[in-house]
């Protein structure tokens, strides 16, 4: 086991549920069960096929030889006619009938759409758990002012609840793409080397009514509401797109939270949670690295660029079908949702967990909030009988020199300056009650309200997936 390479997404990131989804066996266990389903429709449609035959198949679903595929793929050189052959060892009686009519596309592409379909729903329920604990977060801290930033730079206060609606909504942009993707997806059938039907159409002596029950059973038989309506021998390439892309989202939103705890975490006022064994530096013992979201914009970046794999695709398309889309398709799906499932993973780990630090923020938002309050300061004074310009210029004076003082690491001094000034015609005590934090914060606290009342209506009906622990 460890003379081997081991992808780090299944040795260490992505979860038991979706690694067992692209595992070799639930693929090849997805492609029996299309091979019996073809073969009850057949036999259901009059094709000469016997109840026997499709038990026998049943029957086999789980039963694989593996080392038998093996060997006969060296030999053939196609792993789909490798595991026909292996099944019909299994199911010897039925080895005459199976892949009647069928392309190896009828299993790989099919199975594909059924195991991206369960991807996506146990993708939609890490988020949906996630939006819950982005939504806790939010409320608790809805009233807890803090420095506002733009560019980096210290601007207007908000909460830090307002903060996390920023998260909270990119995440919920992601959940309304995600259900789009999924309410629309189509299964491909059975429909031949060329998407044309022939092998159907002399099969069931040109009975085309046949042909189209055979495609409804099978669609129903999955759970697919219908097939594309028009295809070459696959499915068609633009859905890889619409997949990796709508993973892709979810990597920027996740990409954009972790970057902004790291950065707050540097400024300790938001951290990550430490365990307490975690060592943060094998050389500097008292660091607390913020290494999961650091983790997180890691493996978000390789999302995103892993996603460009499938419009390169779908743009290459010929005619009706190439096999330069296979080798690429075998890593840049599974991978693409292994990554999805490690970032929401992590995502959620770090977001039941988050460390808010109110003396910090208190601290960070007094040290800035004489020069974002100079507004409201003239607005008093001016309403005291003051002149507007004068006092402008008071202000502005006043500030360039305590500026000054807090480059060279002084304390903040604006309000005593400003006091000294008989023209400003307030006191430090006055000053001093106009700098309460909560003033300055806008709407944050009925924006953040508002929101998760709206957000409740998408969260009250979804499905979590379970908390599980995160090796990290």
């Amino acid at each position: 086991m460890y003379e081997r390479y081991a992808s780090p997404l299944s040795s260490r990131y992505a979860s038991d549920e979706m690694l067992s989804l692209f595992s070799q066996r639930r693929r090849i266990e997805t492609w029996r069960r299309l091979w019996v389903e073809l073969a009850r429709a057949e036999m259901e449609l009059g094709l000469p096929i016997t109840p026997a035959q499709v038990a026998q198949l049943e029957a086999n679903i789980t039963n694989i030889d593996f080392d038998a595929a093996r060997r006969r793929e060296r030999e053939v050189r196609h792993d789909v006619m490798a595991h026909v052959y292996a099944f019909g060892l299994a199911a010897p009686s039925a080895a005459g009938i199976l892949h009647l009519g069928a392309t190896s596309c009828y299993v790989t592409d099919n199975a594909d759409l059924i195991l991206y379909r369960e991807g996506l729903r146990l993708l939609r329920a890490s988020l949906t758990a996630l939006l819950r604990n982005l939504a806790a977060f939010a409320e608790r801290w809805k009233a807890l002012p803090t420095l506002g930033y733009t560019h980096y730079q210290p601007a207007q206060p908000v909460t830090v609840g307002k903060r996390a609606t920023l998260w909270l909504q990119d995440f919920a942009s992601d959940l309304e793409e995600l259900d789009a993707l999924l309410d629309g997806m189509k299964f491909l059938g059975c429909r031949g080397t060329t998407g044309t039907e022939a092998s159907f159409l002399e099969l069931f002596a040109g009975e085309e009514d046949k042909i189209d029950e055979l495609n409804q059973r099978l669609c129903k038989a999955f759970g697919f509401d219908r097939c594309f309506a028009v295809c070459g021998q696959t499915y068609p390439r633009k859905l890889d797109s619409r997949i990796l892309n709508c993973l892709s989202s979810i990597a920027q939103s996740a990409h954009r939270m972790a970057s902004d705890l790291r950065l707050l975490q540097h400024d300790r006022q938001i951290e990550e949670p430490f365990e307490t064994q975690q060592i943060g530096s094998s050389a500097m013992a008292y660091k607390r690295n913020p290494m999961r979201c650091e983790r997180i914009c890691a493996l978000s970046r390789y999302l995103m660029a892993d996603a460009m794999n499938a419009p390169m695709t779908a743009a290459g398309q010929w005619m009706e079908r190439t096999l330069d889309d296979s080798a690429n398709r075998r890593i840049s799906l599974p991978e693409g949702f292994l990554c999805a499932d490690a970032v929401l993973r992590l995502c959620r780990n770090v977001t039941a967990g988050l460390v808010v630090n109110e003396t910090m923020i208190d601290r960070a938002l007094r040290d800035y909030l004489p020069f974002l309050a100079t507004e409201n300061l003239m607005m008093e004074a001016a309403k005291r009988g003051g002149d507007r310009q004068q006092l402008h210029e008071l202000i502005r004076q006043c500030s360039m020199e305590a500026a000054a003082k807090v480059k060279r690491g002084e304390e903040n001094d604006l309000l005593d300056r400003l006091a000294a000034c008989p023209a400003f015609g307030l006191s430090r005590g006055e000053l001093e009650a106009l700098l309460e934090p909560a003033r300055y914060i806008g709407r944050s606290v009925q924006q953040v309200e508002a929101y998760l009342r709206e957000l409740a209506t998408v969260l009250e009906s979804a499905e979590d997936s379970p908390e599980a622990e995160i090796t990290v």
